[in-house]
């Protein structure tokens, strides 16, 4: 099996979502014998965003990292991703690397009856952190972007771990963190 743990903050060792997806990819590691896991940083070493290059397939280097990117989400039979909200919507290294995976032919096709996708079968869990609280919320361009997204990409597995309201206070911070933390889905699947 193999886990795909994509992380986007640019807040290092005081990221919220960093710490989530971590604890998330340790359980997968102590409950699943041989897993494999590809670790993508995209604060670290963010792919460039889209342009004429990238479209007109003329930046060897660019196109190539682009299908690096794009080969690791397909081959994933899980995706961990860490999507903090900044201004109300997700890091544009995170945007940047979902316009290297939605890709025409290979993650989705269009047909007379409408768009395909072509990317199912795979598990996706999203940690998410706000400062406020979104959860439902108008506000919350975070949750509702990366379902349908991922959704048109034919993935329909998709779980979410929010830690909401981190800056209100300490404590806040704190109880927000524990509670999602307690909420870490596994590898088994609850019974319905």
């Amino acid at each position: 099996m193999k886990l795909l743990h994509i992380d986007s903050s640019v807040l290092g060792d005081q990221s919220v979502t960093r710490e989530l997806t971590a604890a998330i990819v340790a359980r997968w590691r102590s409950r699943v014998r041989g897993l494999e896991v590809q670790s993508r940083d995209l604060a670290r070493d963010p792919l460039p965003h889209l342009s004429a290059a990238t479209l007109a397939g003329s930046d060897a280097l660019e196109a190539a990292r682009g299908e690096t990117a794009l080969r690791e989400f397909l081959e994933a039979d899980v995706v961990v991703i860490g999507a903090p909200m900044y201004n109300f919507a997700i890091p544009s290294t995170l945007k940047a690397w979902i316009d290297r995976i939605a890709v025409r032919g290979r993650t989705f096709r269009y047909t007379e009856n409408g768009p395909v996708g072509l990317a199912g079968g795979k598990r996706v869990i999203v940690a998410t952190a706000a400062g406020g609280i979104h959860d439902g919320q108008p506000s919350d361009f975070v949750e509702p972007y990366l379902r349908h997204t991922l959704g048109f990409l034919g993935v329909q597995d998709i779980e979410f771990v929010r830690a909401d309201g981190i800056g209100l206070s300490p404590e806040h911070r704190a109880a927000s963190i524990a509670a999602a933390l307690g909420a870490l889905p596994g590898p088994e699947r609850k019974a319905a």
